[in-house]
């Protein structure tokens, strides 16, 4: 086979790849500009779901409160993960291994066994009389779920960059005068800040996402999942079709914006790396 065929099948790989996996979506986002309600016939391009879904207070309800909570819990969940990274790798090999196992059981763990269970412990600390005689269910159980499931994915993001650190930089850092304080904040934290911000942002996009853990522990309050699938059990509104169009433009819009900054700071390095480089020679040379 030569290379043209190669090249040929590669591009008919790649295709179908994407096909496949973003062709729903593209069916989606029309359907959400058709006049028809029908999800077979598209009888004409309209906004007037868009207009609607402003006009929806159960949906927009539902998303405020799915953006704040997933604002809260990404940044708690960011902090207490990136935290806990840190003092795991300052232990020793073995005790590593066994925490980075325990770490990784909830992210390997069905949600609904995630769900389940903290559903029941919410249930024992309100017999226990925690969080008044209904419970604790609502906003804090919502928001201790989400941080539960997202700090393991922070854990994961940021070792292997913290793994990938000189460790002598903190070192040094304190030899040339920093308090503790300083050189976590000005040296090792810009170096994990691209592996830190990655992590919040898959915290985002999992505590907007997440269905199964949120209707187990939601109380009476509706995240945006939870008030779709009240909908979907009816009839599916082209009104869900907008909002998962608009929903699926700013995550997109996110993560372009993301690796437009990661592209940024490694071309900025880069130019520093040969700048340093070029001077080192010509120090050389003279």
């Amino acid at each position: 086979m030569n290379k043209h065929h190669s090249r040929l099948l590669q591009r008919t790989y790649l295709v179908l790849i994407f096909g496949f996996m973003y062709l729903p979506i593209a069916v989606l986002i029309a359907y959400s500009f058709n006049e028809n309600k029908s999800r077979t016939v598209f009888s004409g391009f309209t906004l007037g779901w868009y207009k609607s879904l402003l006009h929806n207070e159960m949906i927009l309800s539902a998303l405020g409160l799915s953006v704040v909570l997933a604002l809260v819990s990404s940044v708690l969940a960011t902090v207490l993960g990136t935290l806990a990274t840190i003092g795991i790798h300052s232990m020793s090999r073995k005790s590593q291994l066994i925490i980075n196992n325990i770490s990784y059981v909830p992210v390997v763990n069905p949600e609904i066994i995630t769900g389940v269970s903290l559903m029941l412990l919410f249930v024992l600390c309100g017999r226990l009389g925690i969080g008044g005689d209904n419970g604790l269910f609502g906003w804090t159980t919502l928001l201790i779920a989400h941080i539960t499931f997202n700090v393991p994915y922070v854990i994961f993001n940021v070792a292997p960059k913290l793994r990938q650190l000189d460790p002598s930089l903190y070192t040094a850092a304190l030899d040339l005068g920093c308090t503790p304080r300083q050189a976590f904040f000005k040296v090792l934290l810009p170096q994990l800040s691209p592996a830190i911000l990655s992590a919040f942002l898959i915290c985002l996009t999992y505590s907007i996402d997440d269905f199964i853990i949120s209707y187990f522990n939601c109380g009476t309050m509706q995240t945006l999942p939870i008030a779709i699938y009240s909908m979907t059990r009816k009839k599916v509104s082209p009104e869900i079709n907008a909002l998962s169009a608009i929903m699926f433009l700013v995550i997109l819009g996110i993560i372009l914006i993301s690796n437009a900054a990661d592209s940024h700071v490694y071309r900025k390095n880069q130019a520093a790396i040969r700048r340093d480089a070029a001077g080192q020679k010509e120090v050389e040379a003279a």
